[in-house]
């Protein structure tokens, strides 16, 4: 299941490897651990907790499946803009579980929330530093309607608050990454840096995701640190504006999960002056370096997509509107006979017609121009005078693929990402929970 990236060239994302994050910094307020509460019986790291001593801003985006996680649900009855903690587990998805996913986050918040105060004690000033069960929030993912496992993690919180780390170098955030993965070959890490202010701006993100994945936020997970000063409500503008293209461009298998979750945390350390609206100039660096960041992380997920070999980008250029554009580069993105064809290396670019007929979309099928990578297939109605299939299979054996569909409507055009169907994705769901 492993992917030689060779060929990614100028698109390839930041994969995890150790050695590639020598980069990655501290943020300023943040503490980290990781531990194992033995959720998988190999006593892999399966739990980390974030907390913030001084608290944070924070916005967050959930799944818009129906039927979601009790973490979410929870998180979601949270009013507060202003938090002490995030405790992530993987193995169990808290879905389906009734009362008992429930009742079992109340119980872990109170449970660490005590922990965490008697760490704390009181602060220099002689003031006791009380953290809330309602100041934490929670992210699951795994296994849909087993029952939740509290007593294994309430044990766990012990020694998961005796490990926080407020210097975090690239191991604890290696280690962090790797303790939320399920069917995840790598951890998935990035990291900017910007200028807010004149001041100096870091982001650290990590994320999960190779299976069930969509937009709308697959079965994944992605959380993003940084030590600038915005308030709670901008970072949820800034958020959702910046998904729009990067975790909601994205498609494994076209299965929108019970449990997505896209979150940042500021902590505030990096004070950079009132900031009076979303749309204020001083945060158009930091909206970039997020950006850059989030597409980083998606990208990340979708080259290491279940039992997946090529990274394959499909752009549809000149529709009638983004909307129409979107459209169409999913209908083709999310296509089991498309994505069959990238897995034989067989450029059939029929099934690409297809894809963009059914999206529903009203085309014009004799302004229709297909493109792999800088070969012409199509136009006109018909295959392209230029169509050369040796040339095509000898581009169809690399490992990011390129598809571009120019509609000649108009103006409208998006981007997404998927890859490859391959055996090893009905093997790994097949044995999911063996």
């Amino acid at each position: 299941m492993t992917i030689n990236l060779k060929n990614f060239l100028k698109d390839k994302p930041k994969m995890s490897k150790m050695g590639e994050f020598q980069q990655l910094q501290e943020i300023d307020g943040l503490e980290i651990s990781a531990v194992s509460a033995d959720l998988y019986g190999s006593g892999r790291d399966d739990l980390c907790l974030f907390y913030f001593k001084d608290g944070a801003n924070y916005g967050a985006v959930y799944t818009n499946n129906s039927i979601c996680s009790e973490s979410i649900t929870w998180n979601r009855n949270i009013r507060k803009k202003f938090i002490k903690a995030l405790l992530v587990n993987t193995k169990n998805a808290n879905t389906f579980t009734g009362s008992q996913g429930q009742e079992s986050l109340e119980s872990i918040s109170k449970n660490l929330a005590k922990n965490l105060t008697l760490k704390e004690a009181q602060k220099e000033d002689g003031t006791k530093n009380v953290i809330k069960p309602n100041e934490i929030l929670f992210a699951s993912t795994g296994v849909i309607g087993e029952k939740f496992p509290a007593q294994e993690i309430k044990s766990s919180i012990p020694n998961l608050t005796d490990k926080l780390r407020d210097r975090q170098n690239k191991f604890v955030w290696f280690k962090a990454a790797s303790s939320i993965m399920t069917t995840d070959t790598r951890p998935k890490l990035a990291y900017e840096e910007c200028r807010l202010w004149n001041k100096d701006i870091r982001l650290c993100g990590i994320a999960k995701g190779s299976g069930m994945i969509s937009p709308n936020l697959g079965t994944m997970l992605a959380f993003v640190f940084t030590d600038a000063d915005i308030p709670s409500v901008f970072l949820k503008s800034l958020l959702k504006r910046a998904v729009a293209n990067s975790f909601n461009a994205i498609t494994v298998d076209s299965d929108t999960s019970t449990n997505d979750m896209v979150a940042i945390f500021s902590t505030n350390k990096v004070k950079t002056g009132k900031i009076y609206n979303v749309l204020d100039p001083k945060l158009k660096d930091f909206e970039n370096a997020l950006q850059r960041l989030l597409l980083n992380l998606s990208k990340q997920i979708v080259s290491d997509g279940e039992g997946a070999k090529k990274f394959v980008t499909v752009k549809v250029v000149n529709a009638r509107s983004n909307q129409m554009a979107k459209n169409i580069a999913f209908s083709i993105a999310n296509s089991p006979l498309f994505k069959t064809a990238i897995a034989g290396e067989d450029p059939n670019w029929g099934r690409i017609i297809m894809g963009i007929g059914k999206s529903g979309e009203k085309i014009s099928p004799e302004k229709i121009e297909i493109k792999f990578g800088d070969l012409k297939v199509a136009e006109k109605g018909k295959i392209s005078e230029e169509y050369d299939e040796k040339k095509l299979k000898e581009y169809m054996q690399w490992d990011s693929i390129k598809i571009e569909v120019n509609l000649k409507l108009g103006q409208g055009s998006f981007e997404c990402y998927t890859c490859d169907f391959t055996n090893d994705y009905i093997n790994i769901n097949t044995d999911y929970r063996n």
